[in-house]
């Protein structure tokens, strides 16, 4: 009896949790929500991510740079989209664009735990200054090398809303799923803007680059 005592108990807390969890995430899903409304950012995004794999794999190098030119408008519209993204968000509170730095969702964790949450609209400056940093091209890549950080900039991204609307475990797992690349081999690829002040954020919270 104590036995299935323990496991209705057990069932409970679990039902309860995930329940809060679902809360949670809804909560943040509409609020990034809200700021993307008024944006095309997801449908750019797409165009350049399934652009980028086109032209790469095309065999012949002057087609290539062909097809890799026709993105330049689109590439300009997503630096400047990311950056109203991230001037948007500052309207929100600390509070509610705080995110868990654990791999799974701790429902609430800003309120008990604020020492192991970031501040999302930081890492949304981030994304917005390095990927502006590789449109630009201040690094002064060849077109091929450009395509391939500038869709490291977007897959990480991409991450960091997912991470933001549901975990760091679920971003990880749709990156893979979508783009077959890891976290880590899209933050080893970005521009070095992008990855230190990332990096930076993710150990204490710091302030991001300066924008470019």
């Amino acid at each position: 009896m104590q036995t299935m005592d323990f496991f209705l108990i057990l069932l409970a807390v679990i039902a309860t949790w995930r329940l809060l969890c679902l809360r949670y995430q809804r909560t943040h899903i509409a609020l990034l929500g809200r700021h993307l409304a008024s944006l095309q950012l997801e449908r750019h995004m797409e165009t350049l991510t399934q652009g980028y794999t086109r032209a790469i794999h095309e065999k012949d190098e002057a087609r290539q740079l062909q097809v890799l030119d026709t993105f330049a408008q689109t590439e300009r519209a997503v630096a400047l989209q990311i950056q109203a993204l991230a001037d948007s968000m500052q309207q929100e509170s600390e509070q509610a664009t705080r995110m868990g730095v654990l791999s799974f969702c701790v429902p609430y964790i800003e309120q008990f735990l604020p020492a192991s949450t970031r501040d999302f609209r930081r890492l949304l400056h981030i994304h917005a200054a390095g990927l502006r940093h590789v449109v630009d091209n201040l690094d002064h890549w060849g077109p091929k090398d450009r395509a391939y950080h500038l869709s490291a900039e977007l897959y990480l991204l991409q991450h960091s809303c997912h991470w933001f609307c549901k975990s760091r475990a679920v971003a990880d797992a749709r990156l893979m799923v979508r783009h077959k690349v890891q976290r880590q081999q899209a933050l080893d690829a970005v521009s070095a803007v992008t990855r230190s002040a990332y990096l930076m954020w993710l150990k204490d919270g710091a302030p991001p680059a300066h924008r470019v």
